[in-house]
């Protein structure tokens, strides 16, 4: 690998209306024109949305990694408004094309983009233009509220994103003093995000009844690509989840409850894992980006090489800072092929997660950067997921280069119960957001009492004691998915059941499970979710049983 390319050099052309048309008509008449018009067609094409998404992306980043940017502010909401432009022409040329010669089509794209775009095509209207800018708007809104929290919790002032190492304190009243600030701020703010989520709900139905469906559901899936699975089978999912992890959780809870000698589990004690402390990481972050080179090269040699890229390159922002946007992902740059690490390191085993998660991430997008096509670069989201959370385990053999040789079988159990507990919060969040969309009249004191019902389903271990706002049902305007990603927070879970299985054939053949998730970052986006998902030697998540196996084999491990 040699690329002397740094973050410094990403540029992208602010493109306008005007401009765009431009494009597009141009594009029109090559197709209008022979010899071969088709392929030189789809090609100039891809050339320019490429251009326009990685503009985009910048303008995204820059706006997350200062909200309160008076200029970052100004270009997210000049990009905000464009997209339903750049929108309504992508959605116009797949529909001429998919009245083309299908065939022919196909040859050039394959047979998984066309259905793709079959999709896509019935997710836009110029008639909802509108109602998209302003549903940006209101995302935005929502991110620039959270980033704006000042906490004070013993002594310090904190955002969000550093309540975390409060929150897994061995003190329990420090713990208990995290999240009372936490919810004490979406106490004073639950009106105004109420609102937000109000006019959310509003505008997606509305948007799904202008373009002929029965609620936002049907919609919201095909937003999210989904071509080969629907809400029946992810309802089974929820189920399995139910049966085989939520008992597992709430026993693995009830000992830990005991071992600590608590006369009750209270929602302040499940974020302290091990009893002697969460294992964090033993230095800053330039510690951990030094380690990850190691880490790294010794997981796979191509893996240290691309890492070591994108450590020079200055394509990572992990350090926490007040006005950044919280949370993390990964976003990229499809003119240069080069994805891009945001995050929020605080001090906790957290900055290890959502590392090596991105990392994931990254790895898949630039290990497909050359296959053809701007739609296969990145997978369905759920199919992405297991990229980066699958990376989570491949790296415990490495762990110790992290958090120290003594702490590291006391990380690998602290993540792997974490894994599991994360399943019936999950599904938890997903159920609530197919509630609400078939039942959009809600109001928010029904959307909270639905919160704790199907909390007390998949959770009902969880005990908020006289923490008021998350007691009566508010817990979940605290998931930016709910607001600003609908239904893609099953995603998840649904990558979780892959990403245990590469655990387990990991522990088996540690060699083959690096290969064949190598072979998996590189197919990209190249087929749907369940399709990839056999590719590597997986059990879909909607298969019976697909969760038995890796319940049973943490069971026995965490019992070791």
């Amino acid at each position: 690998m040699t690329t002397t390319l740094t973050f410094s050099d990403i540029q992208a052309e602010r493109p306008t209306r005007d401009g765009l048309a431009q494009v597009y008509a141009a594009i029109n008449a090559m197709l209008d024109s022979p010899p071969d018009p088709l392929a030189h067609a789809l090609d100039r094409w891809d050339l320019e949305r490429r251009r326009y998404d990685t503009w985009a992306a910048l303008v995204h980043l820059r706006f997350a990694q200062d909200t309160t940017s008076e200029t970052a502010r100004a270009d997210r909401d000049y990009a905000d408004a464009l997209g339903p432009v750049a929108t309504d022409h992508e959605t116009q040329l797949k529909r001429r094309l998919l009245a083309h010669d299908r065939g022919a089509v196909e040859a050039v794209v394959g047979a998984h983009v066309v259905r793709l775009w079959e999709s896509d095509v019935t997710t836009f209207d110029p008639a909802i233009a509108a109602d998209l800018e302003e549903e940006a708007k209101l995302c935005a809104r929502y991110t620039e509220l959270l980033a704006s929290a000042k906490l004070t919790v013993d002594g310090h002032v904190t955002n969000l994103s550093g309540l975390a190492p409060y929150g897994e304190s061995l003190d329990r009243d420090l713990r208990h003093a995290a999240e009372q600030a936490r919810w004490e701020f979406f106490a004073q703010n639950a009106d105004t995000l109420d609102g937000i989520f109000d006019e959310l709900v509003r505008l997606r139905t509305g948007m799904a009844a202008k373009l002929g469906f029965d609620s936002y559901i049907p919609l919201g899936y095909r937003r999210m690509r989904r071509v080969d699975y629907g809400p029946d089978q992810v309802a089974a999912f929820r189920d399995q989840v139910a049966t085989h992890v939520v008992p597992l959780v709430g026993r693995l809870l009830e000992q830990r409850r005991a071992a600590q000698g608590w006369d009750r589990l209270q929602s302040w004690d499940e974020n302290l894992i091990d009893a002697a402390g969460n294992p964090k990481p033993a230095g800053d972050h330039d510690f951990m980006i030094a380690q990850a080179r190691t880490m790294f090269d010794r997981l796979d040699p191509d893996m240290g090489e691309f890492f070591a890229m994108m450590a020079d390159g200055g394509f990572m922002d992990l350090k926490n800072r007040e006005g950044k946007a919280g949370g993390g992902f990964c976003t990229s740059f499809p003119t240069e092929g080069v994805p891009f690490i945001f995050a929020n390191f605080n001090g906790t085993h957290g900055d290890i997660n959502v590392f090596t998660h991105e990392m994931g991430h990254a790895y898949q997008n630039w290990k497909s950067r050359d296959l053809p096509g701007i739609d296969v670069l990145w997978p369905t989201m759920e199919a992405a997921e297991i990229n980066s959370m699958a990376l989570e385990f491949l790296t415990y053999p490495q762990m110790a280069l992290m958090v120290g040789e003594d702490a590291a079988d006391r990380f690998r159990r602290m993540h792997l119960i974490g894994s599991l507990a994360f399943l019936p919060y999950g599904v938890c969040v997903d159920h609530f957001q197919h509630e609400v969309y078939a039942n959009p009249g809600l109001t928010p004191a029904e959307r909270n009492a639905l919160w704790k019902r199907l909390e007390a389903r998949y959770m009902p271990w969880r005990d908020y004691g006289d923490l008021a706002h998350p007691a009566k049902g508010g817990r979940w305007q605290a998931q930016l998915h709910i607001y600003r990603l609908p239904f893609y927070y099953i995603d998840y879970t649904l990558a979780l059941c892959c990403a245990m299985q590469f655990w387990l054939s990991s522990r088996r053949d540690p060699a083959d499970a690096m290969r064949r998730y190598s072979d998996l970052c590189g197919e990209g986006g190249s087929a749907p979710f369940t399709e990839l998902v056999a590719t590597a030697g997986l059990i879909s998540p909607f298969a019976d049983g697909a969760l038995e196996d890796v319940v049973r084999e943490a069971e026995a491990v965490l019992a070791a």
